[in-house]
């Protein structure tokens, strides 16, 4: 395999980053909205009708046999979804099936890792898996922090992943859909079955753009399998399984308001401050994640809104009980859903045509004609850190490694105010730096930090600013923030890296903001 990467270069934020990653030529980040290729969409091989049952039948007797029909060989790319998120049993059985083939260096592009993948480990070592392109939470992550990975590992967001396989970054040799019902032609969907995970979204750009394309679920139903989120047309094999997920476990983030008093006051300033700006009004449009504080943002919104009787137009999920509430309530129009966070979303998805499914595509990609983050008029999202330019961190932690995944957050920066909610010291340790350990977006384009003792609202947005010039709220300067959390904890220590890489971070349009640098032990 080729070498792990070569030539580094400063980029237009400052971070020296590599030219070439696992063999591909790579751009450096240019700036928000420089770079724009010139180059087509990547197409998958034109195949024929001829070369598949004419009684619509794909079912093949095992997952192993349809691999090895797929033509699974070494140094081929795989790819897997995480709609099942840490409830996920597919893609460990994918790679023990690779190991007892013999098959080696495969790379490996899951649109996300959980925990429960930490059986993958094993394969990594030994070199059934060359490399991770993907988010990696927790071991995984872990794992290649410490330089154990033979390639480097390449993140990229939700919507940065479509783009990487539509543009042919990211050229799929054989995707693993896995389905909580489909048909026996491959049709498929997230909605029905005891595996039920809501939607299929992150798995449509591996049918559309795979060489081969294999669904594989435990509810086979006869044919139309409807909704189809996934059509069958793309598909070339289908397998049924005794279970393809655990749906208990694809609750993500705490699924419950936080009763943290701290949180709670994050999260209740918030909603002030998006009330005083008027940016709660009648037809407004929001965005919120699946954490404690986050889900008490939208809380104190619905609080709001009962009061003044305002109706939102839609919500972007992640879904989760808490916005089909306010749905079923009449506070909101339409939930625009990317991925759903408990089974009370994944029920709500089956049963209100006003819970709608979307993709990354449609939300998210940014080398498409438009996509709804920027029609999205507030976001709240997380951050591990904050530096004095607004630039934000969602990777990794002071020392350095990488414990989380992007997502959404890099495409929901095009909304058009981002708001991050985050304690000003985590653990003692000060959450506002001089610089962030990690880039993953640039300041320009995060409006507002809320911490429990002041908000700091980044000087290009003087709207803002004169907007709450006379608000009770406590507005700071950033610079008063990382002063006050630094006199609490006194300064932090930087993380303890090696000169080695071992992971990029990709911006939205394909091009590399970040490195990630090797963790001494």
């Amino acid at each position: 395999m080729a070498k792990k990467y070569a030539d580094l270069v400063k980029n237009a934020v400052g971070r020296m980053v590599p030219t070439e990653v696992n063999g591909q030529k790579q751009v450096p980040f240019q700036g928000v909205g420089k770079f724009k290729p010139e180059t087509s969409k990547h197409g998958p091989k034109i195949v024929s009708c001829a070369d598949f049952p004419e009684d619509g039948n794909k079912e093949v007797t095992s997952l192993k046999e349809a691999l090895v029909k797929a033509g699974l060989k070494d140094g081929m790319t795989i790819s897997t979804h995480h709609h099942f998120r840490n409830g996920d049993l597919l893609a460990n059985k994918i790679f023990d099936i690779a190991k007892e083939l013999g098959v080696k260096d495969l790379r490996w592009v899951p649109s996300a890792s959980f925990p429960c993948h930490e059986h993958l480990i094993q394969y990594l070592e030994d070199g059934t898996i060359h490399h991770i392109e993907g988010s990696m939470n927790g071991p995984l992550g872990r794992f290649a922090s410490y330089g154990k990975m033979r390639g480097l590992g390449v993140l990229r967001s939700h919507g940065g992943r479509y783009q990487a396989i539509q543009d042919g970054e990211v050229k799929i040799d054989i995707a693993i859909i896995g389905a909580a019902c489909a048909d026996p032609f491959g049709n498929a969907n997230g909605l029905y079955g005891s595996s039920a995970s809501g939607l299929l979204g992150f798995a449509l750009a591996d049918s559309q753009y795979a060489d081969k394309v294999i669904v594989v679920t435990d509810n086979m139903v006869p044919f139309p399998c409807i909704p189809w989120q996934i059509q069958g047309n793309y598909v070339d094999y289908t397998v049924q399984v005794d279970q393809v997920g655990i749906p208990e476990k694809i609750v993500s983030g705490t699924t419950q308001i936080t009763k943290s008093p701290d949180r709670l006051l994050l999260a209740e300033m918030t909603a002030q401050l998006c009330w005083e700006a008027g940016i709660i009004r009648d037809g407004f449009s929001f965005q919120s994640g699946a954490g404690g504080t986050s889900l008490a943002v939208g809380d104190y919104f619905a609080k709001i809104m009962r009061k003044e009787g305002i109706k939102a137009r839609f919500a972007r999920g992640g879904s989760n009980k808490y916005l089909v509430s306010m749905l079923e309530e009449g506070l909101i129009e339409y939930i625009l859903d990317g991925q759903t966070f408990d089974l009370k979303g994944v029920q709500s998805m089956a049963d209100n045509p006003n819970h709608v499914w979307t993709s990354p595509f449609t939300s998210y990609n940014y080398h498409g004609k438009g996509n709804f983050a920027g029609l999205v008029d507030v976001v709240i999202l997380g951050a591990t850190e904050v530096d004095v330019n607004f630039n934000a961190n969602v990777v990794t932690h002071s020392d350095g490694l990488l414990l989380h995944g992007i997502g959404g957050w890099q495409n929901c920066l095009f909304s058009k105010t981002v708001i991050l909610p985050i304690p000003l010291f985590r653990d003692r340790i000060p959450v506002i730096l001089d610089e962030v350990t990690t880039i993953c977006g640039p300041g320009e384009l995060i409006d507002v930090i809320v911490t429990e003792r002041g908000i700091a609202i980044n000087p290009k947005r003087k709207d803002l600013i004169e907007a709450l010039k006379d608000s009770t709220l406590p507005i700071k300067t950033i610079e008063e923030l990382k002063d006050e959390a630094e006199k609490i904890c006194g300064k932090p220590a930087k993380a303890n890296f090696d000169d080695e890489l071992v992971a990029v971070i990709k911006w939205v349009d394909g091009t590399i903001i970040d490195s990630v640098r090797k963790v001494k032990p």
